[in-house]
C-alpha cells in the first residue's frame, strides 16, 4: 500500500511507502498510477545519471585531447573551428582556476 498526495488536477505529486501528514489517500502497489509513478522515477534517475556521466566524460575528453595534442598525435587546428573555440574557452577557464590553486592546500581544509 502506498500513501499518495494529489494536486488540484488529481495528478500524483507525492508517493510514499510510509504514511505522511499530507497524504490524501492510499493506493495498492499494483495500481496503474503507482506503476507509472515509479516507471517515471526510474527514467528520471537514469537521465540524471547520464547527465552526471556526461559532465564527467567532458573532463575525460578534454584531458584526452590535451594528451593527444601534447604528444603531437593531433593538432587543435585539425578540429572544426567550433571545437577549437570551445577547447580554447575551456583551456582559458582551467588556467584561470589553476592560477587560484595555490590558495587551497588539498591536505588542509581551508584557504591559505
Amino acid at each position: 500500500m502506498f500513501y499518495v498526495q494529489r494536486d488540484a488536477q488529481g495528478l500524483l505529486v507525492r508517493v510514499e511507502a510510509a504514511p505522511y501528514a499530507e497524504a490524501t489517500e492510499t493506493l495498492p502497489a499494483d495500481h496503474h498510477e503507482i506503476q507509472a509513478w515509479y516507471a517515471n522515477e526510474v527514467v528520471e534517475t537514469s537521465l540524471k545519471q547520464l547527465k552526471q556521466s556526461d559532465l564527467e566524460m567532458i573532463r575525460v575528453l578534454d584531458d584526452l585531447i590535451q594528451v593527444l595534442t601534447s604528444k603531437g598525435v593531433i593538432r587543435v587546428t585539425d578540429l572544426p573551428p567550433a571545437a577549437q573555440a570551445k577547447l580554447m574557452d575551456r583551456t582559458q577557464a582551467r588556467e584561470a582556476l589553476g592560477g587560484l590553486s595555490h590558495l587551497i592546500d588539498e591536505d588542509e581544509s581551508g584557504l591559505i
